[in-house]
């Protein structure tokens, strides 16, 4: 299985491993040290060795940090985790709830005026090291770059994966990398800069079209590149593990180790690109030691990457036909399994689901991995956003309760992201109405037509408003980029309240609404859409404007729509999006599965 279901970490393991950190802390001179989530290369999935807030506090989240003090560790979460981590840490640590609360304006209240806070360089982009020194230099509080005080105290750190990286064939990519290098090195010619330095290892997969096994669920390749205003590349990666790229590579672009990476920033001649919010901290200082002249810039592949072209769009479109049929075989033998409860000693767990979603997709031959780990609530699970089950957390799936299915699978052709919500016997009271807003924003969203320049936070509304009129909202984003055989959170796209990047043709999306009680019940709709323009109507503006089309095709949980409290215009588009389902993946399926499609298609 690409996923397992071992505890990574123990709230009782805390106490002691903080003790230790606090010890070093002592011996280096410091009063604060912050230990992120991400590592070097901010990624969402870190590797075993790079886990380092969950090996020290518990907590398994995708995203938060903790700030440790002598006398106090706060670890920050934001609101999709603050259910889940009051199973995972000690009460040692203090939970805080972030953004609402930075983390300077907790250190200026928790630390005396003139202590010192340290951090590993690497893992803190300059961004984020000025931010913080401008709010707590007028307060006494100093900043100070360290040696990884945690890798000291961790004495059976995982070792780094060796697995090579892999050429992206250009039939998926839609381009060589040398047409891709010649159009960023197009870009730092008109902005008048040398070289760019590209740290993102996303970006560096779509720079030079290659892959790699570096990371759980992201098939990323980490490592570091120097691009020049030529369109030459220098790829800095461990040894070995570019060595069957030579041909793909070509002359080009030279690979060397990456430990030679922060001396070769000392050759540059500048201005040198670098991405502020992207790029370590240490990037910035080394170039700055060399009196190099930075410009500071969002890294260039960013958008070209998020504009995905004709052969990547194509490529997700049969993914998500083959991804579809998988979950749909998955969806048929969930109801069989569910009429099975109570009958004799039959038991269905979240696990047992998991393992058989996961089954399904490696029986379609193309599956290369997971694109996360997959989430399957039921019951009170369902309503922790990032829930993870574990042997210890397993609960059996039981009548009278929803299960919540978030999963997604990897393939060379694309990225897949689905979620269903499903009735397991007679749903819990309001469940129904519940689930039918969330569809209704999800169906506003799918059907949104919109003028070219609005960005994410434009459109979060649509999503919301169903729930919002019955006093009802949600504490994540309504729809987050997706990559092709990249990262399932894809960057800059988003639809979110804060989502300020601009929406353009061929951006990939997840519309995934939702609605949460603790305790009881989660509920989310979740299909991938992708950016186009908006075919012309009788009596439009002379303006362009822009729409969506659906990438995902499996069937919405008929049991828990309440037909009364939809419109017209929605019962007619659920119709329409059952029948193209029906229509592209029953060619896919064959005996009680096509039938089991065929019946859960049928108009309401």
């Amino acid at each position: 299985m690409y996923q397992n279901f071992a505890t990574t970490a123990r709230p009782e393991q805390g106490p002691p491993r903080l003790a230790a950190l606090r010890e070093r802390m002592k011996a280096a001179g410091l009063d604060g040290w912050i230990v992120p989530r991400g590592d070097t290369w901010r990624g969402e999935n870190v590797r075993a060795r790079d886990e380092r807030l969950a090996w020290l506090t518990g907590f398994t989240g995708s995203a938060g940090f903790a700030a440790i003090l002598h006398d106090k560790a706060g670890v920050f979460i934001d609101g999709r985790y603050k259910i889940q981590i009051k199973s995972q840490v000690a009460p040692d640590f203090t939970p805080v709830d972030w953004p609402a609360t930075k983390l300077a304006d907790w250190l200026i209240a928790e630390l005396p005026e003139g202590g010192t806070v340290g951090y590993d360089a690497w893992l803190h982009t300059p961004h984020e090291i000025g931010e913080l020194r401008e709010k707590l230099q007028p307060k006494g509080i100093g900043l100070e770059p360290q040696d990884n005080l945690v890798d000291m105290i961790w004495e059976d750190r995982p070792a780094a994966p060796d697995a090579p990286f892999i050429a992206w064939p250009e039939e998926y990519a839609g381009k060589s990398h040398a047409e891709k290098r010649a159009e960023i090195a197009a870009l730092l010619r008109e902005a008048g800069q040398k070289c760019a330095v590209i740290t993102l290892p996303d970006s560096i997969a779509w720079l030079l079209n290659i892959r790699g096994d570096d990371v759980p669920s992201t098939p990323v390749p980490l490592s570091f590149a120097i691009l020049d205003d030529t369109g030459r590349c220098e790829l800095f990666c461990p040894k070995g593990k570019a060595d069957d790229l030579r041909d793909h590579l070509g002359e080009d672009v030279d690979v060397l180790d990456i430990d030679a990476f922060l001396g070769a920033l000392g050759q540059l001649s500048g201005p040198v690109r670098v991405d502020p919010k992207s790029a370590p901290s240490i990037v910035e200082t080394t170039l700055k030691g060399w009196e190099t002249k930075i410009s500071e810039d969002e890294d260039p592949c960013i958008l070209p990457k998020a504009r995905k072209n004709a052969a990547e769009i194509e490529g997700a479109r049969a993914a998500h036909l083959r991804d579809g049929a998988a979950v749909c075989r998955f969806l048929h033998w969930l109801d069989g399994e569910a009429e099975k409860i109570g009958q004799g000693d039959h038991r269905l767990t979240e696990i047992g689901v998991v393992t058989a979603l996961e089954g399904f997709r490696r029986e379609t031959g193309e599956l290369r991995g997971i694109s996360f780990e997959t989430i399957a609530g039921a019951g009170e699970h369902g309503a922790i956003t990032h829930y993870r089950v574990t042997e210890e957390t397993d609960r059996e799936v039981r009548p009278g309760e929803l299960l919540l299915v978030d999963s997604g699978g990897q393939y060379l052709d694309g990225t897949t992201d689905i979620t269903r919500t499903i009735a397991v016997g007679q749903p819990p009271e309001d469940a129904a109405q519940c689930y039918t807003r969330v569809l209704q924003g999800m169906i506003a969203l799918s059907r949104a037509r919109f003028p070219k320049g609005l960005a994410g936070r434009d459109l979060d509304a649509l999503a919301r408003f169903p729930l919002w009129t019955a006093g009802l909202d949600y504490d994540h984003g309504t729809g987050h980029g997706v990559g092709a055989y990249l990262s399932v959170h894809e960057g800059p796209q988003r639809i979110s309240k804060g989502a300020m990047t601009v929406i353009e043709p061929g951006m990939i999306l997840s519309n995934e609404p939702g609605y949460y009680r603790e305790g009881h019940f989660g509920i989310r709709i979740e299909n991938l859409i992708v950016t186009r323009e908006a075919p012309e109507i009788p009596g439009a503006d002379d303006r362009e404007m822009y729409d969506f089309e659906t990438l995902t095709y499996v069937p919405l949980e008929r049991r828990l729509i309440v037909a009364e409290m939809l419109s017209g215009v929605e019962r007619d588009w659920i119709d329409a999006y059952h029948a193209t389902t029906l229509e592209k993946i029953a060619p896919r399926l064959d005996g009680a599965a096509r039938d089991w499609l065929t019946a859960a298609c049928a108009p309401l």
